[in-house]
This record gives C-alpha cells, structure tokens and sequence, in this order.
C-alpha cells in the first residue's frame, strides 16, 4: 500500500472517531497528529505523533460509538426478541444474528455513510476542509437521523439531567444529550416492536398448552409440540422478509 493511501486512511480513521467529540474541543486549532517530510530523493516520510498513539487506543470505544448512533440497537434488539418468541435459544446462532445486524444496519444506514463521505470525509482527504470543519460537517447527516428517531420527552429528560440550556426552535442538542436519548428511544420502539412479534407465537403457545390439558397430557412440555407449529407458520407467512421489512420501513 502506498504512503498516500496509508494517509489516506488514517485520516479517514481519525475523522470518524473525533466525530464524536465535543466541537469545542476542536475549536481553537487543529489536531497535528501527522508531519510530512519529504527527504532529498522526493519520497515523504511521515512521522506520527504521540496524539495518533492515544487516538489509536481510543479507536478500541469506537465500535461501541459508532453501533449506538445508528439502527443497529433497535435490529439486534427486535432479532433477540423473535428468537425468543419463537422457542429456539440457540437458532439462528449469535453470530448470524449479529452478521445479519450488521449488514442491515450498512442498508439502512447507507444514505447517512454517502452523506459523511460526500461532505465530511472526501474534502477531509484531500485537505479542502481542516479537522473541526470535516467534524462539523461530518455531525449533521448522524443528528438529524438520531433526531428523526428520538422521542421529543427522552431529549427533554437527558437536557434536564444534564442542565442543558434551552435550545432555540431549529437548534441541534448537543451530542451528549442526542446520543443517550436515541439509545432510550430506540429501545423503548425495539421493544414495542417485540411486543407485536409475540404476540402471535404466545397465543399459539396457549392453543398448544390448552389441549394438551383438554387431553390430559400434562407430562408434556407445551413448548416441545408448539415450536414445530411455530416455525411452519413463521416460514408460511415469509416472517423473515416481513420482520427485515418491517425493521426498513421503520426508519423512513
């Protein structure tokens, strides 16, 4: 990989993981992480700084950061709830569900992703916006999606918790505030979405156990005769088209 490149993506790396830091922070200069030298035969040498060493520590959080700023809570939650529903601990395994997770969660996000590249990450790279520029712009497609899907009472509360001062019509909340209301409001609608996937699965669980009972079979696990029953419906009714659909749509 050439010198560029290997900029290139330190750059990329760095601006993503500042994004989540307070503007202020940035605001009076910029963050030197890298000097370029270029030696007598025309080659550049780049030397990191120890900033880059402690930001490289800190990339360890940003999976964290990143997954709890976008759809990914309300799919993992709504998958773990169905897997429960329907009586199968172990099927799918985690690691489907989580694989699955993850690419929907690239669908849904994508127009966010384009936006960033567009206006954050491309100029970033090529040096036409300096780092609390890129930060900013980098900000708002993230907001304005965690704003669509936050509950006005969850920012209300978090602002009142923190002593956040009022904002004006028309003005973001900060970061500290927007990122926790949406983790609370996702999770109250991935639950509210669980709730109606059970629904059906329960009531059938209750048929199953109400004639074993009728039939003087109570030895006999309801959960062992209802789960086949559970899974010919589910695969009858495409649950898993409906389910990912469902998930989509809930973001437009």
């Amino acid at each position: 990989m050439s010198h560029s490149r290997v900029l290139h993506l330190i750059k990329t790396i760095i601006l993503f993981f500042i994004m989540c830091m307070p503007v202020s922070v940035l605001a009076d200069a910029g963050i030197p992480v890298l000097s370029v030298e270029t030696n007598e035969s025309g080659n550049q040498e780049y030397s990191v700084t120890l900033q880059v060493l402690g930001l490289m520590t800190l990339l360890t959080f940003l999976p964290a950061i990143v997954m709890m700023m976008t759809s990914f809570i309300r799919v993992t939650v709504v998958f773990a709830i169905l897997r429960q529903a329907l009586g199968m601990q172990q099927t799918p395994s985690n690691q489907i569900l989580i694989g699955l997770s993850l690419f929907l969660t690239l669908f849904i996000m994508s127009p966010v992703i384009e936006q960033v590249t567009d206006n954050a990450v491309k100029p970033y790279i090529d040096e036409k916006l300096t780092a609390t520029e890129a930060l900013q712009a980098a900000q708002e497609p993230f907001s304005y999606f965690m704003i669509q899907q936050t509950r006005e009472s969850d920012i209300v509360l978090f602002m009142d918790l923190s002593a956040t001062p009022a904002l004006e019509e028309g003005e973001t909340p900060p970061f500290k505030v927007l990122v926790p209301a949406f983790i609370i409001s996702e999770l109250k609608t991935a639950f509210q979405i669980g709730f109606l996937l059970f629904i059906p699965f329960l009531i059938l669980d209750l048929v199953i156990a109400s004639i074993l009972m009728a039939m003087g079979m109570m030895m006999l696990s309801p959960l062992i005769i209802s789960l086949p029953f559970k899974i010919m419906l589910f695969v009858l009714i495409d649950g898993w088209a409906l389910v990912v659909g469902t998930l989509a749509t809930s973001f437009t």
